[in-house]
């Protein structure tokens, strides 16, 4: 799958994105980079700071964009995901970074980190995904 930028502009625009505060801003093969601006909304129950949740779907998405950014593969899904928080998400904006480990033709492994505006550490994770192949592609692990 292809990344342009009008591209990433449309994903950034979709409903729960926008009503959670997250933008991917980076997508590279095996990399990519999102930011948490949390809305006031998704930070209960303490303002300023997002529920665990909002974190967790962070990590996820940021997770699924590095599975599927990869020749011949059109899309993927959620297969687990394990997530430690490491502490209070106190000084935001938040950054999520996800890698993929490992790669077979039909499943992706990853690891995650989300970490505040002073790089430190937020919560840490690993995953696991679903690939699946362009149709009429030959898939390159």
């Amino acid at each position: 799958m292809e990344i342009t930028q009008p591209f990433l502009d449309q994903v950034n625009e979709n409903p729960l994105y926008t009503l959670l505060g997250i933008r991917i801003e980076t997508v590279e093969q095996g990399t990519v980079r999102s930011r948490l601006k949390a809305v006031p909304g998704a930070c209960w129950p303490v303002p300023g700071q997002p529920h665990g949740g909002v974190l967790f779907t962070l990590m996820d998405t940021t997770m699924a964009w590095a599975a599927i950014v990869h020749p011949g593969v059109q899309d993927g899904t959620t297969v687990h995901l394990d997530i430690q928080y490491l502490r209070a998400a106190q000084n935001g904006p938040w950054t999520c970074v996800a890698r993929v480990v490992h790669r077979t033709s039909r499943t992706c492994f990853l690891r995650a980190e989300v970490l505040d505006a002073s790089g430190e550490p937020v919560a840490t994770g690993q995953g696991t995904y679903r690939t699946f192949p362009q149709a009429g592609s030959q898939f390159v692990a």
